[in-house]
Order: structure tokens, then sequence, then C-alpha cells
């Protein structure tokens, strides 16, 4: 069975969709997959959060925002906020881990990559911690 991580912010149009997008390239375990949502979800993601990520050779132009529900926190493995955890009331804390990253809506591209760089690193150590996670599962 495929445990999903899950990424959250408010639009689901920047943060989450970029972690979502390094989690679904960093990870090669097929157990696991990177899925984003947004508690108020808008229309399409921002072009610079699209044009940073294709920067760092990851495509996530064909990704839609999506609403956060119930069910998506319910059955996610892991999940992570990027900064709005007060204002995810569905997310379970027992599971929850807030990233508390700044929203470059708004703000340059520069501020884009920023953030990118940022995610891109925690998305490996959040990578490397599941495998670790998983070789002590085996042990």
């Amino acid at each position: 069975m495929v445990k999903d991580i899950l990424f959250v912010c408010t639009e689901n149009s920047a943060r989450s969709q970029m972690a979502e997008g390094f989690f679904n390239h960093h990870n090669k375990d097929p157990e696991y997959i990177g899925i984003s949502a947004g508690t108020l979800p808008v229309k399409s993601i921002k072009p610079y959060a699209i044009r940073a990520m294709k920067e760092k050779g990851i495509d996530i132009s064909s990704h839609a925002p999506k609403l956060l529900t119930f069910k998506m926190a319910e059955d996610a493995e892991r999940i992570i906020t990027m900064g709005c955890i007060k204002g995810c009331p569905l997310t379970p804390k027992e599971k929850t881990e807030d990233w508390n990253l700044d929203d470059p809506a708004g703000k340059s591209i520069d501020e884009f990559r920023k953030i990118a760089d940022k995610i891109e690193k925690k998305i490996i150590k959040l990578v490397a911690l599941i495998q670790q996670d998983i070789k002590k599962r085996q042990a």
C-alpha cells in the first residue's frame, strides 16, 4: 500500500506544490508518494513557483491546487505544513510537522528560488529519514 506524505499550505499554489514536486523527484521508494493540498486553494499554481521548479529540472506546470480534505489528512502517513499550521484544523498534531516557511506570494522570482532551495533541503532530509525508518523496520 502506498503511503502519502501530505504537504499543506493555504492556497496550494507555491510552497506545498514545490514540496510535492521535490519529494516525488528525490524519493525513489515506490512505497511513498508526495501529494499536496490547501485549506483555501486558488485556481492555479503561481507562475514563479513553476519557473523556480523548472530551473531545478522539475516540471509542476500540470499540477493544480487541491482542497485539503479530512480523508487526505486521515490517510496520510505524515503531514508537513509549510508555515500555516494554525490555519490547518484538519491536520492531526501527532503526525504533523510545520516547516515554518515564508510565503513567497507577491514576491520576486529570487524569493521563490530561495524558498525552493529551503524546501529542497528539507525534502532531502525527509527522504533520508524515511529511508532510515524503513531500514529500522526491516531489521
